[in-house]
């Protein structure tokens, strides 16, 4: 290779093969070294690597081979989330078979990652469409059931008319299916789910145990789980003549409080006194049309214009006998929180004030601060919803008057209690997962329908459940449900005709248990325990903040799921985690809005913009984060093939703190490239200075200075890997690879023997440092400066310690207590020196004034007082 310009296309596949022939990155049970895991969120098989993957990647490849070299048996392995509705859109549109569209990107994908010198264990490589994958999902599926984690009900789902599919709440968009348009309907369906509430509370204290989650990541997971302490009490209902409604109607509150603010009863649209009056009354029965259009999220009902219908009922207050509260149906009110209930009280609570400001009801403020007189305490456009301080007190509230909501909150409780109409109750936003798919492509759920033995599971010796490949995707809808022969069979208990289950699972099942799966991936059961207890937890889990809540949540579920069935010895799987932030690229349209790629943007000597193939001018827009629908991407496999893979990886790694987004720009990636080239030439005309091959027993100032600033880069870089600060870390190897260069101009027509030693010596800790994130650059100037073997296998160097001291001190200097100045000072300048030396600054002058010096005080190494009266 030309010691002029490194050749990328020559060295990259060189390393790649070496490393692959050395077993480098194949991680085995049996070794003494301490383990290390460290795993990023596997791809879906798109068929095509993004910069985000490229970022993901990289910053656990860095960590990975960072903890070989220090010593650890590294475990990071790969494989592909591979189920999922975008193969089946691939069969509708390009009439290619689910199966073969993915594991064609599966391989396509495979090689990418393989140029970008990533060091994965491809022995476990697994894809969770493999059946040897999915029958172990069915096999703990049966064992979920058997432990009274799964259960069959009805629910109400988004359901796509036109694809006849439920989509989930991010499928939804403007209330219609992201692939057919259609309008969703709010539909009631048999589902299949997994009881995750049951562990809410231990999800809930678990994140207190993970100390090394980012704190936004466990505030998102607290919030969705949404623990909440109130009461639950019921209401006596009348009908409009004022005759007793054959049940009581029982809500939960966390404002128990504030029931003398009531002023109304609201029920969910779907709340099964709703639909028994809508069936009678076809207004109400079209106010439920109307509330099924928004669908099932949470974000659109609470964007939607608060929405009531009156129903022929009314609530009698608990402590107010004499007063009815009227019942309304609301599109607020959701059936899946509580009671599907909720009593009004406009004054303190937003979407009541809303609701209550429509229908013309009552606002009756209860709580009001303590220094405002209770007439005075009126509410405008927004509720008073503060409820914590002691300031307040309540007002308007009968026997609670001049308590605090706190205390109200306890007497109403101890009143319903008394009175047997209520209770307090701990509640949870958060919902049972529903794990049903009326789609293909999705790891079948082994269970049989027998008309004389019900559900029946299907036997383990009979798993997997494979899909059937003969399958047609013409029409809309599920092909397994249409599927001539593979959904009948013999019941295994009975042996009649009975029916398989045609939906398939979520396909974050699929991913929320794969990380145990590594750990013994040809295993014969689904996670081989003592192999499992070796490996895990995950020592570093990296993926994108957008995952922070669902998969990390359902994952920490299945944990918890397995280790009660026997499959998994813990219970939190990932003890550290790390979310980078997205890839962002300046975005450009032409001037009648058409997006255009940043490959096709040229600039003019005047700093214009223009289209390079049609001429167009084009406008340069804000800078988002990547995406194909504004077509500001950059295709990684370009940039390889230009520039190289460690170009790539370390330009993603320079620019910014990886947990904030980061700028793909062209003038930073050719940075990147020049700064390779330039390492590579200084590594060649190091290589032409000969060191002594005895280390020189002394050194020359100038080699004792380069010296301490390599070991003190390694000292520096070694601390920013450990903390994932990688763009710190590349920012101490430029430094040094600038004070090696300095020292190159300065000694190079006459180096010493000491110097020629100390520069080699620099240069091969900073190779050692950057090999890491330019591995096969690293290997080659490795192997430029005369080192045998591969670097990769090399021990992470230690900093000499003596070198880490440094020569100078920084002494704070204080004029009659007060700091005002400080001295950088040798450590070994005597007392007298440094006291002349204060005693002439501007500052310290400015400070004394017309006073005279007393005496002045140095504690070595600390501090300088100067005493003046």
């Amino acid at each position: 290779m030309s010691k002029d310009r490194y050749n990328f296309r020559e060295a990259e596949p060189k390393w790649q093969k070496a490393w692959e022939e050395a077993g480098y990155a194949r991680a085995s049970e049996d070794d003494d070294r301490p383990k290390f895991y460290v795993l990023e969120m596997f791809p879906y098989p798109s068929g095509r690597i993004h910069m985000g993957h490229v970022r993901n990647y990289t910053l656990g490849d860095v960590l990975a081979r960072y903890k070989r070299a220090r010593g650890f048996n590294v475990l990071h392995p790969m494989g592909w989330d591979a189920f999922g509705m975008p193969a089946e859109n691939a069969a509708m549109d390009k009439g290619v078979h689910p199966k073969k569209w993915t594991y064609d990107n599966i391989a396509h994908m495979k090689g990418q990652l393989k140029r970008l010198g990533f060091s994965l264990d491809w022995s476990r490589e697994f894809a969770t469409c493999d059946p040897e994958y999915y029958k172990h999902e069915q096999a703990m599926f049966l064992d979920f059931m058997k432990a009274g984690l799964v259960e069959r009900k009805k629910s109400m789902v988004n359901w796509d008319p036109v694809d006849q599919t439920v989509l989930a709440n991010e499928q939804v968009i403007d209330g219609r299916g992201w692939r057919s348009g259609a309008l969703v309907e709010k539909r009631e369906l048999e589902q299949w789910f997994l009881k995750i509430t049951h562990y809410a509370e231990d999800l809930l204290k678990g994140l207190d145990e993970l100390k090394n989650w980012p704190e936004k990541v466990k505030l998102m997971q607290r919030n969705w789980i949404g623990r909440s302490e109130g009461v639950r009490f019921t209401f006596e209902l009348r009908d409009e003549q004022g005759n007793p409604w054959p049940e009581r109607l029982p809500v939960f509150t966390t404002r128990p409080d504030t029931i003398f603010g009531a002023s109304f009863v609201a029920l969910s649209a779907d709340h099964p006194i709703v639909k028994a009056l809508a069936e009678k009354d076809a207004d109400i029965a079209a106010f439920r049309r109307e509330c099924a259009a928004l669908g099932t999220s949470e974000e659109a009902i609470e964007k939607a214009e608060k929405k009531g219908i009156r129903l022929p009922l009314n609530a009698v207050h608990p402590f107010r006998p004499d007063v009815l509260l009227p019942v309304y149906a609301a599109n607020f009110v959701l059936m899946g929180y509580g009671e599907g209930a909720i009593f009004g009280c406009p004054a303190h609570d937003q979407r009541d004030l809303d609701f209550a400001r429509k229908y013309g009801l009552p606002v009756i403020p209860v709580v009001c601060p303590k220094e405002t007189p209770p007439e005075k305490c009126e509410i405008g456009d927004e509720a008073l919803t503060d409820s914590e301080g002691d300031d307040l007190v309540m007002i308007n509230s009968d026997f609670l008057n001049g308590l605090t909501p706190r205390q109200a909150k306890e007497e109403i409780a101890r009143r319903m209690e008394e009175m047997g109409i209520g209770e307090r109750q701990v509640n949870y936003r958060l919902r049972d997962w529903g794990v049903s798919r009326q789609r293909y492509w999705g790891c079948p759920i082994p269970v049989i329908h027998c008309p004389k033995c019900g559900v029946v599971p299907v036997p383990k010796e009979d798993l997997p459940v494979t899909l059937p490949e003969d399958v047609t995707f013409d029409k809309p809808g599920n092909p397994l449900e249409r599927h001539p022969t593979w959904k009948h069979v013999k019941c295994p208990q009975c042996g009649g005709e009975a029916t398989r289950e045609t939906d398939t699972f979520d396909t974050f099942i699929d991913s929320s248990w794969y990380y145990a799966r590594f750990c013994s991936p040809k295993a014969e059961e689904p996670v081989d325990l003592e192999k499992a207890k070796y490996w895990m937890p995950v020592d570093q889990y990296i993926g994108g903040i957008e995952h922070a809540i669902l998969h990390l949540l359902y994952s920490r579920f299945f944990a918890r799921a397995m280790k009660d069935t026997g499959h998994l010895h813990l219970k939190e799987p990932f003890a550290a985690l790390f979310t980078q932030g997205m890839v962002l690229h300046r975005t450009y349209r032409t001037e009648s809005g058409e997006w255009v790629e940043p490959a096709l943007v040229g600039q003019r000597e005047d700093g214009s913009l223009y289209h390079i193939e049609t001429g167009e001018k084009i406008i340069a827009g804000a800078v988002e984060k990547m995406s194909k629908s504004k077509k500001n991407v950059i295709d990684p496999e370009n940039i390889v093939e230009q520039y190289g893979a460690d170009t790539a990886r370390w330009f993603i790694l320079s620019d910014s703190p990886p947990d904030r987004d980061f700028e793909w720009t062209e003038a930073g990636v050719e940075g990147a490239w020049r700064f390779t080239q330039r390492v590579w030439r200084m590594i060649n005309t190091i290589a032409d200075h000969q060191p002594p091959a005895e280390r020189p027993e002394t050194f020359s100032d100038a080699a004792q200075g380069l010296r301490k600033a390599a070991h003190r880069a390694l000292k520096a870089v070694t601390e920013d890997i450990e903390a994932l600060r990688f763009n710190r870390a590349v920012a101490r190897i430029y430094e040094l690879a600038n004070a090696i260069s300095d020292f190159l101009k300065s000694h190079a027509k006459d180096m010493t023997a000491d110097q020629a030693w100390t520069l080699h010596e620099a240069a091969r800790l900073m190779v050692q440092m950057f090999s890491p994130m330019m591995p096969h650059l690293a290997e080659e100037c490795w192997q430029a400066l005369g080192q045998e073997g591969l670097l990769a296998l090399r021990a992470w160097p230690e900093p000499e310690e003596e070198l880490l001291e440094e020569d100078t001190v920084t002494l704070p200097i204080q004029v009659n207590g007060k700091r005002r100045d400080e001295i950088v000072v040798p450590k070994s300048m005597p007392n007298e020196e440094i006291e002349a030396l204060v005693l002439q600054r501007d500052a310290v002058k400015r400070a004394v004034g017309d006073k005279s010096v007393r005496k002045v005080i140095i504690v070595p190494g600390r501090i300088v007082n100067v005493v003046a009266k």
